[in-house]
């Protein structure tokens, strides 16, 4: 837990904690800090990075997001993230949004298989450019 919150640092929460339990750790969230974009309901995934009232960062080596910058989260990736992956729009990137939010996550890669508009031919082309 990052940015600001009262009490920034690594916690272990137990499994199916969410970002709310998390804020909760960390003494919860300075005032006046932007939490416009972060849903406290989401499941968290282990090793997740949760950053409150700061700026995006961009990936490392640039501002691509391509296959360069590594593989894109799909617990914590937005609209805007998830739409500069081949084959996926806006449209799609809002599916993959809202399964994760309905679901609590994504257990596994397979998981976007799930996803309203992820054929056999598209999840091949994604599967090594995202993760969990």
């Amino acid at each position: 837990m990052g940015g600001k919150v009262r009490d920034p640092g690594v916690r272990r929460l137990p499994a199916g904690s969410r970002v709310e339990d998390a804020l909760a750790a960390a003494g919860g969230v300075r005032p006046g800090a932007d939490t416009t974009g972060l849903n406290r309901a989401r499941v968290l995934v282990d090793g997740e990075q949760v950053l409150v009232g700061v700026p995006a960062q961009p990936p490392p080596g640039g501002t691509s997001g391509g296959p360069a910058a590594g593989p894109l989260s799909l617990g914590s990736a937005t609209v805007e993230q998830l739409d500069g992956l081949p084959g996926v729009g806006p449209v799609l990137a809002q599916h993959i949004v809202d399964f994760r939010t309905a679901r609590g996550g994504f257990r596994s890669v397979e998981d976007l298989r799930q996803v309203n508009g992820i054929g056999e031919r598209r999840f091949a082309d994604l599967r090594t450019l995202v993760r969990p």
